[in-house]
C-alpha cells in the first residue's frame, strides 16, 4: 500500500469517537474539579491566595510549552501510547495530589509542604494532560475526511463543555462533605480515561509513517498555520479572560455580597458551558457551512455577548451575555482546529494540533493576567477590548473568505 493509499484508508475509517468523547468528558472534569476546589482548599490550610494562582498558571504554562512536544511524539510513535502515558502520569500525580492535600487537611504535612505539592502537583498534571487535547485531535483528524472535521471536532468539544459544567458542579458538592474526597473522586477520572482508552481505542501505525522522503518537520511559526493559531490564542485568551473577571464583576458592578457574587459567577459559567455544547450542534448538524464563515459568525456573536458585559445591571443580563459570547465561541473552536488539520498533510496532524494547543495555552496564561490590569483601570475595559477584538477577527476572517473562496479553508 502506497503512503497516499495508507493516509486515504485513515481518512475514511470511521474515527473512534466514543472513546474520545469520554476520555476528552473525564479528563475536562478532572481539570475543573480541581479550580473549583483550590480555593476553599488554600483558605483551610491558611495558605495566601497567591499560592492558588500560581498553581494554575504553572499548570498552564507547562501545557503550553509542552503540548506541541507531545504533539509530534504522537507523529513519530502512534496516538494511542501518547494518550495511554497521558492519562497514566496524569492519574498518578493527581493521586498523590488528593493524598498530600488529605494529610495537610488532618494536619499531618507542614504548610510549606502543601505549597509545593499545590504547585508541583499542578504543574505536572498540565504537563502530562497536555499530551491529551492534541492527540485526541490528531486522532480524529488521520480518520477524518475535511468536510466532516468541524463536526467531529465539534462532538469533543461538546465534551469538554459539559466537563467544564460538570467537574467544578460534582466537585462542589462533593466538597461540601469532604474537601479531600473531592480530589480523590477527580483522581479516579483519568483511571477511568485510562481504561477506556486503553480497551476502546484501536490502535494504529505511527503517522510517520506517511512522511514522504526527505519532508522536513512541521516548523512552529509555519505559514499554514498561522491564521488558526492567532485564531486559538485569541479565543481562548478572550474565554479566559472572562473566566478569571466574572466573579469580581459580579460583585463590583451588581453590589453582590461575596458569597452571592460566587454563586453568580458559578451560574454564569454554567451558562457558558451549556451554550457551548448547544452552538457546537450546529456546527456537527450544518457540515456544508465553510470553516471561516462560522468563524466570523461566532466571532461576530462572542464580541455582542463580551461588549454587553459593559452595560450590565442586573444578575440576568450578566448571564445573558455570558452565554452570549460562549455561543459564538462555540462556532469557533471547532473550526480553527478543523482549520489547522486541513492546511497540514497527515504525517503533520500531531504537531499541528500540538501548535494549536501551545497557542490556546499562551492565551490561557495572557488573558488572566491582562485582563485583570485592564480591569482595574475600569471593570467594563477588559471586555470592550475582548469584544472590538473579536469584531475585528470576525472582518479580518469574512475579508480573508472572500479572497479564498474555499469551503474548507
Amino acid at each position: 500500500m502506497t503512503r497516499t493509499d495508507a493516509s486515504l484508508a485513515r481518512a475514511t475509517a470511521p474515527p473512534p469517537m466514543a472513546p474520545l468523547v469520554i476520555a476528552a468528558l473525564a479528563g475536562t472534569m478532572a481539570m475543573m474539579a480541581f479550580v473549583a476546589v483550590v480555593g476553599p482548599i488554600v483558605r483551610r490550610l491558611g495558605l495566601p491566595e497567591w499560592v492558588a494562582g500560581l498553581s494554575v498558571t504553572a499548570g498552564g504554562v507547562l501545557w503550553m510549552l509542552l503540548a506541541r512536544w507531545w504533539g509530534g511524539v504522537g507523529d513519530r510513535r502512534g496516538r494511542k501510547p501518547v494518550l495511554l502515558i497521558g492519562f497514566a502520569a496524569f492519574a498518578l500525580v493527581y493521586w498523590a495530589l488528593a493524598l498530600g492535600i488529605d494529610l495537610a487537611l488532618r494536619q499531618q504535612l507542614g504548610a510549606l509542604a502543601a505549597i509545593v505539592l499545590l504547585v508541583a502537583a499542578r504543574a505536572l498534571i498540565g504537563a502530562f494532560y497536555a499530551a491529551v487535547p492534541p492527540t485526541a485531535a490528531a486522532v480524529v483528524a488521520d480518520h477524518t475526511p475535511p468536510p466532516e472535521r468541524p463536526g467531529a471536532m465539534a462532538r469533543l468539544g461538546s465534551a469538554n463543555a459539559l466537563g467544564l459544567v460538570l467537574g467544578p458542579a460534582a466537585a462542589g458538592w462533593l466538597a461540601g462533605y469532604d474537601l479531600a474526597w473531592s480530589l480523590y473522586a477527580a483522581a479516579a477520572l483519568p483511571v477511568l480515561a485510562l481504561a477506556v482508552v486503553g480497551l476502546m481505542l484501536p490502535g494504529g501505525p505511527p503517522a510517520a509513517a506517511l512522511r514522504p522522503p526527505g519532508a522536513q518537520p512541521l516548523r512552529l511559526l509555519d505559514a499554514r498555520l498561522r491564521p488558526a493559531a492567532l485564531t486559538g490564542f485569541a479565543a481562548m485568551g478572550a474565554v479566559a479572560i472572562a473566566q478569571v473577571l466574572v466573579g469580581f464583576f459580579a460583585i463590583d458592578r451588581l453590589g453582590l455580597p461575596v458569597d452571592q457574587g460566587a454563586r453568580a459567577a458559578g451560574l454564569a459559567l454554567t451558562c457558558v458551558g451549556i451554550a457551548l455544547i448547544v452552538s457546537q450542534q450546529f456546527v456537527m448538524r450544518l457540515k456544508t457551512v465553510p470553516l471561516a464563515r462560522w468563524i466570523a459568525l461566532g466571532a461576530l456573536i462572542a464580541g455582542c455577548g463580551f461588549a454587553g458585559v459593559a452595560a450590565v445591571q442586573s444578575q440576568a443580563m450578566l448571564l445573558a451575555c455570558y452565554a452570549t459570547m460562549a455561543f459564538g465561541m462555540g462556532l469557533i473552536f471547532p473550526n480553527f482546529q478543523a482549520m489547522a488539520a486541513n492546511a497540514v498533510q497527515p504525517h503533520e496532524q500531531g504537531a499541528a494540533a500540538g501548535t494549536l494547543s501551545a497557542a490556546q495555552g499562551l492565551g490561557m496564561v495572557l488573558g488572566p493576567i491582562a485582563g485583570t490590569l485592564l480591569y482595574r483601570q475600569a471593570p467594563a475595559l477588559p471586555y470592550l477590548l475582548v469584544g472590538a477584538g473579536l469584531w475585528a477577527l470576525a472582518l479580518f476572517t469574512f475579508v480573508r473568505l472572500r479572497r479564498r473562496h474555499t469551503p474548507n479553508e
